[in-house]
C-alpha cells in the first residue's frame, strides 16, 4: 500500500474471544497485517462481562510483542477492547484504549437498546470518548442511518470496517458504509480482523474505496492521524464532524 497504517480494532490476541485461537493465529495476523502496510495494531478482545481483565488483556498484548520482534514482525500491539453496549456502564471505563479516554463500543446485533444514546451520552459527560464499532452492519442503522447522524459529534466517533466498503457483507452494509462517508460521519476505518484465513487483517482494499468517496487525503487521516490520535488520548486532529 506504500503507507504505514493503524488498525484500530483487531481480535489478534489468542484465546479469549472468537478471534484468533492460538498465539501461531496472531502470529499470522500480524504477519498479513505487515505485508498490506499496518504497522500498529489495537487488540480490541469482545468484553460481554468483567471476567477478562484489562491487566490480562494488557500482559497478553505484552507477550505477543515479544513474539513479534522475535519474529522479525514489524507489528506493535496496543491494548484495547471492544465493549458490549450491555455491559455495566461503571465497567465499560475499565476497557479504554492503552488508557486513554477512548472506549470502542459494540452494539447489540439484534437490536438497538431504547437507553442506547443515553449511555453514550453519559460516558461523554464522564469525560469518555465512545467509538461506535461498525454501525454500517447493524440492521436499525442501515434502514435509519439518522439514528448514527443524530448521535456522531466531535467527542463520539464512529469506526467502519473495511471489509464494509468491500461488499464482503453485502450489499445493503456496502451502501451505509459509503452513505456514512459520503456524509461525514466516519473517524476510523478498521479491519475488525479474526482469524488468518477469513475475516483477514487488511486496510488497503477498504482504503482504496474510502478513497474514491472522500478522497486519498481524508481517507488515509482514517487510518494514520486519527487512530494515531486514539493510542494517544488525544483529540480526532482530522475529525469528520462537520
Amino acid at each position: 500500500m506504500g503507507f504505514a497504517v493503524i488498525d484500530s480494532h483487531c481480535h489478534i490476541l489468542a484465546g479469549f474471544d472468537d478471534g484468533a485461537v492460538n498465539t501461531d493465529i496472531s502470529v499470522i495476523m500480524a504477519h498479513l497485517a505487515a505485508s498490506d502496510g499496518t504497522k500498529t495494531i489495537i487488540a480490541t478482545p469482545h468484553i460481554r462481562d468483567c471476567s477478562l481483565k484489562p491487566e490480562i488483556i494488557e500482559k497478553a498484548t505484552q507477550v505477543l510483542n515479544v513474539w513479534l520482534k522475535r519474529l522479525n514482525i514489524p507489528v506493535n500491539v496496543i491494548p484495547g477492547a471492544e465493549v458490549s453496549l450491555l455491559l455495566d456502564p461503571e465497567s465499560m471505563t475499565d476497557y479504554t484504549i492503552n488508557n486513554t479516554p477512548y472506549i470502542l463500543i459494540e452494539i447489540p446485533h439484534t437490536h438497538l437498546p431504547d437507553h442506547f444514546k443515553e449511555i453514550v451520552f453519559q460516558l461523554k459527560i464522564n469525560g469518555y470518548r465512545p467509538i461506535i464499532a461498525h454501525p454500517e452492519r447493524h440492521p436499525n442503522i442501515i434502514k435509519q442511518p439518522e439514528l448514527l447522524l443524530d448521535l456522531h459529534d466531535s467527542d463520539i466517533g464512529v469506526q467502519i470496517t473495511a471489509d464494509s466498503l468491500t461488499g464482503r457483507f453485502g450489499k445493503d452494509i456496502q451502501r451505509c458504509a459509503e452513505y456514512l462517508l459520503h456524509k461525514n460521519a466516519v473517524d476510523i476505518i478498521a479491519s475488525d480482523a479474526h482469524s488468518s484465513v477469513d475475516r483477514l487483517p487488511g486496510l488497503s482494499k477498504g482504503l482504496r474505496i474510502a478513497a474514491g468517496i472522500v478522497g486519498m487525503e481524508k481517507a488515509m487521516n482514517l487510518v494514520t492521524t486519527n487512530p494515531e490520535a486514539i493510542i494517544n488520548g488525544e483529540s480526532f486532529p482530522c475529525s469528520t464532524y462537520a
